[in-house]
């Protein structure tokens, strides 16, 4: 498999990035509007597994009315600024829902089926939580 996107300069430290279903979003180096590249990975962390676990919760028929990931990154002080530690928090709302299921859901991503989290698994350390509401 395999995917392409697309990054254009707007101006300045500004960019503008096109994945290859043509949906977009702003990026930006500095304080002109947009989304920090390194930032991006935490938010790409959290749609990755936030999707799976869904996926995961409605194959066994529990119908969700929240899924929300907050993540928190930990980055080396020097360059590149690597992430040493991420931690993700999942606020979770539905009918059926038992922390087993949840906590079972979470993990399967993490370990199977997010490519971010295998992307990031040798480099930076995975931590998550859950609550139900």
């Amino acid at each position: 498999m395999s995917r392409k996107t697309i990054v254009r300069r707007v101006s300045g430290l500004q960019f503008v990035g096109t994945d290859d279903r043509g949906h977009s979003v702003v990026l930006s180096g500095d304080e002109s509007g947009g989304v920090r590249p390194s930032s991006m990975l935490l938010v790409a962390m959290s749609a990755c597994s936030a999707v799976d676990v869904a996926m995961i919760l409605g194959k066994q028929r529990i119908s969700l009315t929240r899924l929300e990931v907050e993540a928190e990154g930990e980055q080396d002080a020097d360059p590149p600024w690597t992430y040493r530690k991420i931690h993700l928090r999942y606020r979770i709302q539905g009918k059926g829902l038992t922390g087993k299921a949840v906590e079972r859901a979470i993990r399967l991503s993490e370990e199977k089926y997010c490519s971010v989290a295998a992307t990031v698994r040798g480099t930076a350390e995975i931590i998550t939580e859950f609550v139900i509401e």
